[in-house]
């Protein structure tokens, strides 16, 4: 290797640590709309060139080939596209500081496994396996970007495309938040009148799901589309932000064990779980830690969703409620007797969490 290349190159290998989930990730983040890299991505294909760009891990990769223009030059969008119109890779450092070198020959061990077909993309492939470094390969023929990061590719999608696949994810994330707001309401006057049964709480989390699964998917566009994607995270906030506390308290009312750890890990097997599993009440019973319950069993809820949802609830102050009473049903049975046991827990305000809860039921004291 050049010397005063060799000068200039940093160790830049990835931590050990980082997954190849998290490197895909800020693979994306590096190339989403608004980056310099994207702009000079637009460029090439517009310009109907080709490339294959290595980032990162420099000093394997140019160990792993040969020739080219040592350069040694600041980056820049505008220079990047240039150089790409010459054959060879261009090297870049991993902070994308600098263009190190261009018409560069890689030499990839051939015997690394790939499913690519053509020259550039199977290069690519075999680079992303022996390095760490992000390997961007831009089809020619088919003006299409790959990034290639461990061996896994991920293909650019266009910013029309991801706003397409992003309106019809709103559109599900607002028909379905709008059926789970209202069962919710229904939910709160079942577990008042304590007819909760298992098949109620089997569709508010399929609801839950559902919402939390395109809400997932959401996220994943909103990082594709960089800048332009600012907008469509408003929308995913709007729907779904206040969401993720609702759900894990949904199902700690249920749950057999009510911890937080065992809530996570319940909502974890939930999304880890088939659609059609959502919709099975035996299934949703054992994950809640039920062996013998059918679609018609009452369930009596701990009442910590509809504690938090009142105003005059403090935080922290509905699990104290429930370790007080047991449940929402002991609650409403004990307010009737002893309104004044609420202040004494702490509750500031008790008139008003009390006529909540009857509002909430349907009734007034």
């Amino acid at each position: 290797m050049d010397q005063e290349v060799e000068k200039n190159v940093e160790n830049e290998g990835v931590p050990v640590e980082e997954s190849l989930e998290e490197r895909l990730q800020r693979a994306i983040a590096v190339t989403a709309p608004g980056t310099a890299v994207r702009r000079a991505l637009d460029m090439i294909i517009a310009g109907h060139l080709g490339a294959l760009i290595c980032v990162g891990d420099t000093e394997t990769v140019l160990g792993a080939g040969n020739d080219g223009f040592p350069l040694n030059i600041s980056f820049t969008a505008n220079r990047l596209f240039e150089l790409s119109k010459m054959d060879g890779a261009i090297v870049v450092d991993r902070d994308l500081t600098q263009i190190l070198r261009a018409n560069f020959h890689l030499n990839p061990d051939p015997s690394l496994p790939t499913s690519e077909t053509g020259m550039r993309h199977r290069t690519a492939a075999r680079m992303s396996l022996l390095t760490k470094a992000l390997v961007i390969s831009v089809s020619e023929r088919r003006q299409v970007v790959n990034l290639y990061v461990g061996g896994r590719s991920f293909q650019l999608k266009s910013v029309p495309q991801l706003m397409a696949s992003a309106s019809q994810l709103i559109t599900t994330l607002q028909t379905t938040r709008q059926s789970l707001d209202r069962a919710l309401l229904r939910l709160s006057t079942l577990e008042l009148d304590n007819y909760v049964t298992l098949a109620d709480v089997t569709t508010i989390l399929n609801y839950f799901e559902t919402l939390m699964t395109a809400a997932d998917e959401l996220d994943r566009i909103v990082d594709q589309l960089g800048s332009e994607g600012r907008t469509v995270e408003m929308q995913r906030e709007q729907l779904a932000g206040d969401m993720d506390h609702e759900y894990l308290l949904m199902i700690r009312d249920y749950a057999r064990d009510s911890s937080e750890e065992n809530a996570e890990a319940i909502r974890a097997k939930l999304h880890a779980a088939a659609p059609s599993q959502w919709r099975s009440p035996n299934r949703v019973a054992k994950v809640l830690g039920y062996d013998d319950l059918h679609e018609d069993s009452v369930l009596v809820p701990l009442g910590l969703r509809t504690l938090n949802r009142v105003s005059v609830v403090r935080e922290g102050m509905a699990d104290k409620i429930v370790d007080e009473y047991g449940n929402l049903r002991e609650l409403m049975d004990d307010i009737e007797q002893n309104p004044n046991r609420l202040g004494e827990l702490g509750v500031r305000n008790p008139n008003i969490l009390t006529d909540s809860l009857y509002r909430m039921w349907g009734k007034k004291e």
